[in-house]
């Protein structure tokens, strides 16, 4: 029998639902202290965060993670997906939730999410951890040589067909597939477990979940980090594991720039761990991590 998202969650991790401008959002929350938020990313849910929400809360904090609009055990809503849908999705969840300044930690497209409140809406943020942060929800055009440019705006077309790109779906969000990409973003692929893989694969399997993907691949990048980094005034944590191929470590320079510009910012690079460091070494991410929140 194959799982659903509801039961891929360990037992003692209580899920909760909220209804968000008439979509079902699920989260959940653990411990009692100052408020933490965790945002997943691309693909990802909740369950990603596994391995660190029973231990931030058990250093002495509040940790809520929510499943991004579109994610995970959260509705598979028929919307054109921005960056902006989900920075609007934090800030009412903050203001139904938590309303006390809360630190934001994030992965990939979550990490950059995460930023955006930083810069945007600093009054419901304390500070941010950003985790192998991205660039954009998508390649900006200029990122992109001539020929690259014809290629994704094909792609693009080809993955909002419904013909196409339901075939192309199908075959992405297979098991074997999901593996695969695992293998290339994890340094270490005992770490790249079934219960992992299937973290990923049951909410790909949900109704609306093709279309879904084929918004986001064809959404606007979003603003850059370069262009979030001068708004910034809270304190930053930078980690970033090392051998990320998708997002590589020189992608830390702007920070590095900003924290000699004055910018309250720490950088630690995690050693042999790919895109997901707090998921393959979460041991080394979460004493980072804790040892940040200490200071402030």
């Amino acid at each position: 029998m194959s799982l659903t998202s509801q039961q891929l969650f360990p037992a003692k991790l209580e899920k909760f639902l909220w209804t968000w401008q008439g979509y079902r959002i699920q989260y959940t929350v653990m411990g009692e202290g100052k408020p933490l938020v965790l945002v997943h990313g691309f693909g990802a849910s909740i369950g990603h965060w596994r391995k660190n929400i029973p231990v931030l809360a058990d250093a002495g904090y509040q940790v809520f993670a929510i499943d991004l609009l579109g994610f995970g055990g959260s509705e598979k809503a028929p919307i054109d997906y921005t960056i902006e849908v989900w920075v609007e999705l934090l800030k009412d969840f903050w203001t139904a939730h938590i309303q006390q300044p809360a630190i934001f930690i994030g992965n990939s497209i979550g990490a950059l999410i995460s930023l955006i409140v930083l810069a945007e809406h600093p009054e419901i943020a304390a500070g941010g951890v950003l985790i192998n942060s991205a660039g954009g929800l998508s390649h900006r055009p200029h990122e992109l040589n001539p020929p690259l440019r014809i290629v994704m705006a094909a792609f693009n077309r080809v993955v909002r067909s419904p013909i196409t790109g339901k075939l192309i779906f199908n075959r992405i969000r297979q098991k074997s597939q999901i593996r695969r990409t695992l293998y290339q973003v994890y340094r270490d692929r005992a770490a790249v477990t079934d219960e992992l893989v299937d973290l990923l694969y049951t909410p790909a399997c949900e109704p609306g979940a093709q279309q879904v993907f084929a918004s986001i691949l064809s959404a606007p990048p979003g603003p850059s980090p370069q262009e979030l980094l001068p708004k910034v005034e809270r304190p930053l944590l930078i980690i970033w594991g090392a051998d990320d191929p998708w997002t590589p470590i020189t992608g830390a320079k702007i920070y590095e720039e900003a924290q000699k510009n004055g910018k309250p910012i720490k950088i630690i690079p995690i050693p042999n761990a790919g895109h997901c460091p707090h998921d393959e070494v979460p041991e080394v991410v979460n004493n980072q991590i804790v040892d940040w929140l200490a200071q402030r």
